[in-house]
């Protein structure tokens, strides 16, 4: 009950405190013993398979398709959380999983923003456009010697950065999570307010059909009198009689 309360008091939404609550009570063994705030709050903000990722070395070739034309490890499964695998491994094996695909810049593993931002809240860790897809770095990449003063620089490494971004890669973002607890790289929040619109919309809407209707029985009850039809034909006076003649 006391760690329910605790969960609550992030202001996280009702399913997923729940969620995390019932997940922290089967991994602790004792609950006065095992209780830890920092892990428990580490593991709220960081998915399981982010650091398995990180670690991963990838473009090696696959050892079952090694002849293929696209062999190159340079998938990695979500939901199996396992090492990286080739074009041929995803069609066989991982064909219903949540997939990325991780490419190269200048020897550096990268990934694209469309693919990690539906999975990992990344707004601040700083994007770059490469081959004209937006990408982040997954790790901290060396600091070139000699650089000129720039005004924005990570908050860990202190590589220069573009633009007013914490964070040069994932990698960083997670070593600051784990220091300082500021951040996260989940989205419920972008995931609470988008649940709250859509029930204020159709909130509304079902509100604007109920008025609808009640102004319909309205008018069945109480029907609108029509204006009086104005014919543009004149009257008749009568049958025309003669005056009488004179003798």
């Amino acid at each position: 009950m006391l760690l329910l309360l605790w969960v609550r008091s992030l202001h996280l939404p009702l399913s997923l405190s729940l969620s995390l609550s019932a997940r922290f009570l089967l991994q602790i063994s004792s609950p006065l013993e095992g209780f830890n705030p920092n892990s428990i709050m580490e593991t709220m903000l960081v998915p399981p398979w982010l650091e398995r990722l990180l670690n991963t070395a990838f473009f090696n070739l696959c050892q079952k398709h090694g002849d293929a034309a696209r062999s190159e490890c340079n998938m990695f499964c979500l939901d199996c959380k396992s090492d990286g695998f080739c074009f041929y491994c995803k069609s066989s094996k991982h064909q219903d999983h949540q997939v990325i695909q991780i490419r190269r810049s200048s020897y550096h593993d990268v990934v694209r923003v469309s693919e990690i931002q539906k999975v990992l809240e990344i707004n601040d860790v700083q994007t770059y456009v490469i081959n004209s897809a937006r990408v982040l770095f997954l790790n901290e990449r060396p600091q070139p010697k000699g650089g000129k003063t720039v005004s924005h620089v990570c908050e860990i490494c202190s590589r220069s950065l573009l633009d007013t971004f914490r964070f040069c890669s994932l990698g960083c973002k997670l070593m600051g999570i784990k220091s300082n607890g500021d951040a996260s790289f989940t989205l419920y929040e972008k995931n609470n307010v988008a649940i709250q619109r859509g029930e204020g919309i159709s909130r509304r809407v079902k509100e604007e059909e109920e008025e609808e209707l009640r102004e319909g029985s309205q008018q069945e009850i109480y029907p609108i009198s029509s204006p009086p039809i104005l014919s543009s034909a004149r009257r008749r006076k009568g049958i025309p009689h003669r005056a009488p003649f004179r003798s």
